[in-house]
């Protein structure tokens, strides 16, 4: 991994990335291309288009979040995209990771282990059974996905989780505007409302490195009951570009 590439990234979209912080990237790199030789984590192997496609693309986040929340869950983290990143830069911010797949969890919570991140755990669990079941409804300052499920679909997964005054962040593509216009009733009726969008644009070291995608901020403006036959299809991550 090339630790210049990400602290110059990093600091493009104002994450500041000190010499341990950078060594915590370069282990979990480490980490995802042992474990990748045996199991399906991501797609992207080559170190530096993980840079750019998971850290970077994680670490955007963070400026919007840094200011208000003091607690995260990352509904379908995967390999721990965005939430290892997020964790490792921010310290000072709970992170609960949950995933459907219990042999990804297994990798995140081995993660977590070797990097000694006290600000992270992680539950194997689908994003409809966790509110009740693990005692989340309402419970966070933010929730986030970084999946390619509809906005409708993963608004019904992580709306439930936040607080009211706290945010979902959906990480989509730029295009995904017609997306949230099918979704404002649900969105509406899980006390939730549009509050902006934040178009982010990476730049890789790789050639067709540069990549552009979107943060759709939804608040939580008010609380809503919990509906037990409310339903979601787990968010699927993302292939990368």
């Amino acid at each position: 991994m090339n630790e210049s590439d990400l602290k110059i990234e990093a600091a493009r979209l104002g994450v500041f990335l000190n010499p341990s912080r950078l060594a915590a990237f370069k282990a979990y790199t480490e980490m995802i291309l042992a474990w990748s030789s045996r199991m399906n984590l991501t797609a992207v192997k080559a170190p530096e288009q993980i840079v750019t496609k998971h850290y970077a693309d994680s670490l955007s986040l963070l400026p919007l979040i840094d200011e208000h929340a003091k607690t995260l869950i990352d509904v379908g983290t995967g390999a721990g995209f965005p939430g290892l990143p997020l964790a490792i830069a921010a310290p000072h911010i709970q992170f609960f990771l949950i995933d459907s797949l219990n042999k990804r969890v297994n990798f995140v919570r081995e993660v977590v282990k070797q990097l000694n991140l006290k600000n992270v755990s992680c539950e194997h669990a689908r994003a409809q059974e966790a509110a009740p079941r693990l005692d989340c409804f309402e419970n966070f300052d933010a929730a986030t996905a970084r999946a390619v499920a509809s906005m409708t679909e993963i608004s019904k997964c992580c709306l439930p989780f936040v607080s009211p005054g706290g945010f979902f962040y959906a990480m989509k593509g730029p295009s995904a505007l017609k997306e949230i216009a099918e979704a404002e009733a649900t969105i509406e009726s899980l006390g939730g409302k549009l509050k902006s969008v934040e178009t982010v644009n990476l730049k890789g070291s790789f050639e067709g490195g540069d990549i552009t995608h979107a943060i759709y901020a939804v608040e939580k403006i008010r609380s809503v009951p919990y509906k037990r036959k409310q339903k979601c299809k787990p968010p699927s991550k993302a292939k990368a570009p």
